[in-house]
């Protein structure tokens, strides 16, 4: 696979290269190239030339080469899903999903950018500016370096490139290098699609080497990032050097709080369905299990039983629900987490075990609120905690003592306790009745504390990645 830089799919200026491979079996599945700093600083090249006439280009005919490019998807959605399963260990009908939200994605952002209208200040709103009126417009910022997860490649790829192209903005994808080939595939279909040279490009390689020269490169203006909160910290302290804007969707720890009077059936499925989707590597995934202690037992059996009947293997069979971790060194590092929550006084009642790429779906009961796992300690793998609370308060507590703040969700059949949850918990996002894991790609999705800045959605991107310019008419008005 190679990188586009231009209009032209080139390697590495030096030939560097990197394997990617397959966690289900290992076996080699294609190289990308290693970009070098004098790739990068081409692209960036061609994407400031790029967007001087890519801004003038009418947002009707924007969202046309976004139609002709969602065909090209249409006519080879199969083949984009068998890589991206290929390529991640992700299930095929979790691939499937992911490639048809490409759809429901663009539609929805082509729309949104023919509403970014401007506002207008009357005159007379102010002593001293009676003839004055002032027209307000949103204006692309011009390079937007969308720097892409492993997770949820195609998903993240749509939520920042949409955007980013029909507000304007020149494109520089950035791709995780254990699985960017769908990434790829998907950038040279917008190419294809007759995205003009220079607007929409790809660059491969590390995120240590690559992704960083990227990020700090004084031409990119804006820089979409969605990976960890360490990643992130660094990101903004790169772009704070240049002034350049930052949205950053990090980590998450989040809480699923099961109260007293809460639908125990409804519960238990949505802990299990969103823990262990994707083998738990999701941002937004609910991550600690807290459980009133009438109904703790219950849950603990019944959430066994559920997570005992998925079916693992692989992740190309129909019949596979739980696929590898993206590679064996995150398997392990998993492996190693739930063996330290049990050193520090946890009950393992299923799983624990990994082979290869592959973990077990866990569950750990009786976790002590001290644990690592209940606080700051973010585990990216099919792994479910499970505690028991007395009080809401008590629930309310140990929910915000993290450094995390992504989201959480709460059952209860109780109005009055849902507005007091809703209200207390210091996250972005709070689902009553649900997990957090529930996004679309029209609400602004983002984190409080370490866990993000900005949102991100059809609702806010267009924000993120536009300028507001003032027009001022001064005595225009003649009395």
């Amino acid at each position: 696979m190679k990188m586009i830089i231009g209009n032209k799919s080139v390697s590495a200026s030096d030939n560097e290269t990197i394997q990617v491979t397959n966690p289900y079996d290992g076996s080699f599945i294609d190289t990308i190239p290693h970009a070098t700093r004098e790739d990068v600083d081409m692209a960036v090249q061609h994407a400031v030339t790029a967007q001087k006439s890519w801004k003038k280009v009418p947002v009707h005919q924007k969202a046309d080469l976004a139609m002709a490019f969602l065909e090209l998807v249409r006519e080879n959605k199969e083949d984009l899903a068998q890589t991206l399963t290929l390529e991640s260990g992700k299930n095929i009908t979790e691939a499937r999903n992911e490639i048809n939200n490409i759809f429901t994605a663009w539609r929805a952002f082509c729309e949104k950018a023919k509403h970014l209208y401007g506002n207008i200040i009357p005159a007379g709103m102010e002593k001293g500016h009676d003839k004055n009126i002032v027209l307000t417009k949103r204006e692309p910022v011009g390079v937007v370096a969308c720097i892409i997860p492993f997770n949820f490649p195609c998903n993240l790829f749509n939520q920042k490139v949409a955007p980013a192209l029909l507000s304007g903005n020149t494109a520089i994808i950035k791709p995780a290098s254990d699985n960017p080939l769908t990434v790829c595939k998907l950038t040279e279909l917008l190419r294809s699609a007759g995205f003009p040279a220079g607007v929409v490009q790809v660059v491969t390689g590390y995120g240590s080497t690559t992704g960083n020269y990227l990020c700090s490169h004084e031409d990119v203006n804006v820089i979409s990032l969605t990976g960890s909160t360490d990643v992130g910290i660094s990101v903004a302290v790169s772009a704070a050097r240049s002034l350049k804007k930052a949205a950053l969707e990090l980590s998450g720890n989040d809480a699923f709080i099961v109260l007293e009077d809460a639908d125990l059936e409804l519960a238990v499925r949505e802990a299990v369905r969103a823990r262990f989707y994707n083998a738990g590597q999701i941002c937004c995934a609910p991550k600690r299990f807290l459980i009133h202690k009438s109904l703790y037992s219950r849950f603990l059996q019944e959430a066994v039983k559920y997570a005992s009947a998925l079916q693992n293997g692989n992740p190309l069979d129909e019949k596979t629900q739980v696929g590898t971790l993206i590679n064996e060194r995150a398997a392990a590092e998993v492996e190693k987490q739930v063996a330290l929550t049990i050193r520090q006084g946890s009950r393992l009642l299923l799983g624990g075990k990994r082979s290869g790429a592959f973990m077990e779906p866990s569950i750990l009961a009786d976790v002590p609120f001290d644990a690592d796992i209940m606080h700051n300690m973010e585990v990216f793998g099919p792994v479910m905690p499970v505690t028991s609370f007395e009080t809401d308060d008590e629930a309310i507590a140990l929910a915000n003592d993290s450094v995390f703040g992504l989201g959480a969700g709460v059952f209860t059949k109780d109005l009055g306790k849902s507005a007091r949850f809703t209200s207390e918990l210091e996250c972005g996002s709070v689902v009553i009745n649900g997990s957090s894991y529930l996004r679309s790609f029209e609400i602004p999705f983002g984190g409080w504390k370490r866990s993000g800045l900005g949102t991100e959605g059809v609702f806010s991107t267009f924000e993120e990645f536009t300028k507001i310019k003032c027009i001022a008419l001064k005595e225009i008005i003649s009395f």
